[in-house]
């Protein structure tokens, strides 16, 4: 079951993360991001459907942080390329965009992604902030 979500900044996308690791029904949902310039997209996919109540509470923690998203062609290929094995690198260079991470939920991912963008420009803008 997949789940696509629009994150305003870096600090709701870590919320996200350290959330699905405290989820015990989480274990092997494997997560995407992606960075853009007005915010993060985030897919979370779990290996079997939720149960109804879980679902609900996921949906409502998510929709707290951020909004559902449905994504253009271009990032319905992203998605694509990456489930269907291609690099991450092959897949940026390809569509143009910024995959932060892909498959465990990991939060050094993005934190090594926003230490380096903020020293490329000098400051810290407000998406990753």
């Amino acid at each position: 079951m997949d789940y696509l979500y629009f994150l305003a900044n870096a600090s709701v996308t870590l919320r996200t993360i350290d959330y699905l690791r405290s989820m015990d029904h989480a274990a092997g949902a494997s997560l995407t991001v992606i960075h853009q310039i007005d915010g993060w997209i985030v897919k979370i996919r779990f290996p079997q459907p939720l149960e109804p109540k879980l679902h609900g509470n996921f949906r409502a923690f998510m929709s707290e942080l951020g909004i559902a998203y449905e994504p253009e062609m271009r990032l319905k290929m992203v998605f694509w390329s990456l489930e269907t094995g291609q690099s991450p690198v092959e897949v940026m260079r390809r569509y143009q965009v910024a995959v932060v991470s892909h498959g465990i939920p990991d939060t050094k991912d993005i934190e090594a992604f926003r230490q380096q963008f903020t020293r490329g420009l000098g400051y810290c803008p407000e998406t990753l902030a």
